[in-house]
């Protein structure tokens, strides 16, 4: 009965979802439905449209750009949060080749397309060489911060992230400060 018992508790034991750590994906794949796999059995045109690059390197990429709250207060905020996430929609992984330490470039603009604020004219950057690998379904974050010191009250203004490595990965966001 003992013998019997004890591999049971152990099989038990280890079943249990309390004693393992579950490691979930950073981004799962959205599921068709059952009305959608019938109508369309094989997704073409149901999927995210990705960009097309000149690189073929970069194809699958996709980049997105998230700012601080909405709209900004500068008598409260000296500096933004900006968050630039690049990630890999495809099927294969993705290698990024930089020549220093500079990933990202974030700049603050005007409506008339004049920069205000540089993002690495407060940053130092060293000459190392880097290769950034980007698995399939996975992302890579760059949480950052600009200054607002340029900035006046009840204006649109816009904010310009890209990899100056790569300059066809870039994205742009209108936002509004506060009056």
């Amino acid at each position: 009965m003992r013998r019997t018992l004890v591999p049971l508790l152990l099989l038990l034991a280890m079943s249990t979802s309390g004693w393992t750590q579950e490691i979930e994906p950073a981004t799962t794949p959205q599921k068709r439905s059952l009305i959608s796999r019938i109508v369309n059995p094989f997704g073409w045109g149901t999927g995210e449209r990705l960009p097309e690059y000149r690189d073929p390197r970069l194809r699958g990429l996709v980049l997105s750009l998230a700012l601080s709250e909405q709209p900004i207060k500068l008598s409260e905020t000296r500096q933004m949060e900006v968050k630039v996430r690049l990630t890999n929609r495809s099927k294969r992984p993705i290698t990024l080749e930089f020549t220093d330490s500079q990933r990202i470039e974030i700049f603050l603009r005007n409506t008339a397309e004049q920069i205000l604020t540089t993002w690495s004219d407060n940053h130092a950057f060293s000459q190392v060489l880097a290769t950034v690998l980007i698995n399939p379904q996975e992302h890579i974050e760059y949480p950052e911060t600009i200054a607002t010191r340029e900035l006046t009250p009840n204006r649109v203004y816009i904010v310009e992230a890209f990899f100056p490595k790569y300059p066809e990965l870039r994205i742009r966001q209108k936002f509004l400060t506060a009056p």
